[in-house]
């Protein structure tokens, strides 16, 4: 997951600041009028939407995918995880209520974030012409750019868990985590397949 110092970074770019705004000022006019959430958060807010979609992707979430999604929300607002009322995971309720809605807008805000702090494609040249395999997957990971790493952490792995390992994952969470690489124009990257060799279907 991200930090809270991540998420301030991204917003030292102007485009992200602008576009987390605009989203921010129609999430609320919309979804919850007297909702009190900061532009760093509402960002945050916004880099949950891939955790939030796998956990929803079985149409409910429970109470242990609930806990570390409150966890990586507070872990990303703006003064620290201790908050006892805090703004994001006040805010993520909103969201899981009009998901479908809010989906697909904020996933091209996260493209944003993404190609502005990486080159996709400059990293799919460096990859070495191979047949994706879990076995290779950690010497892979260390010529990749460390922001694509956090990336792939923070929207597909719950908690703290180490990314090159075994996760288990359910037939229709797996194709979520599909879907989601396609929408953010990922799929195409070795080293997402890569990653995706790490997934075991239950």
């Amino acid at each position: 997951m991200f930090t809270e110092y991540e998420v301030q970074t991204f917003l030292e770019i102007p485009e992200i600041t602008s576009a987390t705004e605009e989203l921010r000022r129609q999430f609320i006019k919309s979804e919850a009028p007297y909702l009190e959430i900061s532009t760093h958060d509402f960002l945050s807010l916004i880099l949950m939407t891939p955790a939030v979609g796998i956990a929803y992707a079985n149409g409910s979430i429970s109470l242990f995918e609930e806990i570390s999604l409150n966890k990586m929300a507070r872990k990303m607002s703006k003064g620290g995880y201790f908050w006892k009322s805090d703004p994001v995971a006040r805010a993520m309720k909103f969201f899981i209520k009009s998901f479908d809605k809010w989906e697909d807008r904020f996933m091209l805000a996260i493209k944003l974030c993404m190609n502005k702090s990486f080159d996709a494609e400059k990293v799919e040249a460096n990859s070495e012409d191979k047949i994706p395999d879990f076995e290779s997957f950690s010497k892979e990971l260390m010529g990749t750019p460390n922001i694509l790493v956090r990336y792939l952490t923070a929207f597909f792995l719950y908690g703290e868990n180490e990314i090159v390992e075994v996760h288990s994952i359910s037939k229709v969470e797996y194709e979520k985590v599909l879907d989601i690489g396609k929408r953010l124009e990922i799929d195409h990257l070795h080293v997402f397949k890569s990653f995706l060799t790490t997934f075991k279907v239950k």
